[in-house]
């Protein structure tokens, strides 16, 4: 499906029925293949609007990396290294074979841990100037969104910043209004007759919710539109750039900045662009 490259329906429908790592194991290979891969329009997008706001970050972090679409502008972002995050070793080993190279652009190396994003390992607190995560809140429930966020600011040094996309809901009982959630419902019912689970819906990430969760886990929130996506009949963007910051050293926002903080905190070494063990969700 999708392209010559792509998964076929069978595979799709083996992964379905396996658990959210299991399943990324056995689509790892052919992922980049398929829709489900971040576009490098979105990308783009993101990495344009940090750069121009945030200037240059010192350490950054890929939560739920998969196959590593966002890791190539962290690198570009980031001047002292890049950690990508996930549940799945297949998705990661993808990774790490993606950006082995020299080709790869940025000036950086990145490395690779295996792991839960809520639970992130101890090493790994208090290392970050920047988190960016893209494509992988559907694979968690909205009762489990205070715990992400949680350890992404744990993660995150004074003044760090936690960046993701998100886009506008359609229109009530549009088309797409009505595949999303014949989808979620579908998985639901899924759910409920087999296990393990594969947890993965679409319509459970609303920006309300998402901004009163991050700011119970004592971050700022500001969003930023994404405007070359463009907006909607009623003047709303269709995509937005969220950006919760976690509070500076003096308590305030922004401390001194999230590149100006040398190598306090720095965590794991980079040791190249390599997989190490965790326990593990991937998205």
């Amino acid at each position: 499906m999708f392209t010559s490259q792509g998964p076929g329906l069978r595979e799709l429908a083996v992964q379905a029925l396996s658990s959210v790592e299991r399943g990324y194991d056995l689509l790892a290979p052919a992922f980049d293949h398929t829709p489900f891969r971040t576009p490098d329009s979105l990308l783009d997008a993101v990495e344009e609007v940090l750069a121009r706001r945030e200037g240059g970050f010192g350490a950054g972090l890929d939560l739920c990396c998969g196959t590593g679409a966002a890791t190539g502008m962290l690198r570009r972002l980031c001047r002292e290294r890049v950690t990508g995050v996930d549940l799945s070793a297949g998705m990661l080993a993808r990774a790490a074979h993606v950006h082995a190279g020299p080709a790869q652009a940025g000036p950086v190396r990145a490395d690779f841990v295996r792991a839960d994003a809520r639970a992130l390992p101890s090493g790994l607190g208090g290392a970050y100037d920047l988190a960016v995560s893209f494509g992988a809140f559907g694979h968690f429930l909205p009762a489990e969104r205070p715990a992400l966020f949680a350890e992404v600011h744990r993660a995150l040094r004074p003044g760090g910043l936690f960046a993701f996309p998100i886009g506008a809901p359609p229109p009530a009982f549009s088309r797409l209004w009505w595949v999303l959630a014949g989808f979620d419902a579908a998985m639901r019912v899924r759910n409920a007759v087999w296990r393990p689970p594969f947890v993965m819906y679409y319509r459970t990430f609303p920006l309300g919710g998402v901004r009163a969760d991050l700011r119970a886990a004592g971050f700022t929130v500001e969003t930023v539109p994404l405007e070359r996506f463009g907006r909607r009949p009623d003047g709303s963007p269709r995509w937005r750039l969220v950006l919760a910051r976690r509070a500076g050293e003096d308590g305030g926002p922004d401390g001194h900045g999230p590149g100006a903080r040398g190598p306090r905190g720095r965590g794991p070494e980079v040791r190249g662009p390599e997989v190490r063990g965790g326990s593990g969700v991937r998205a």
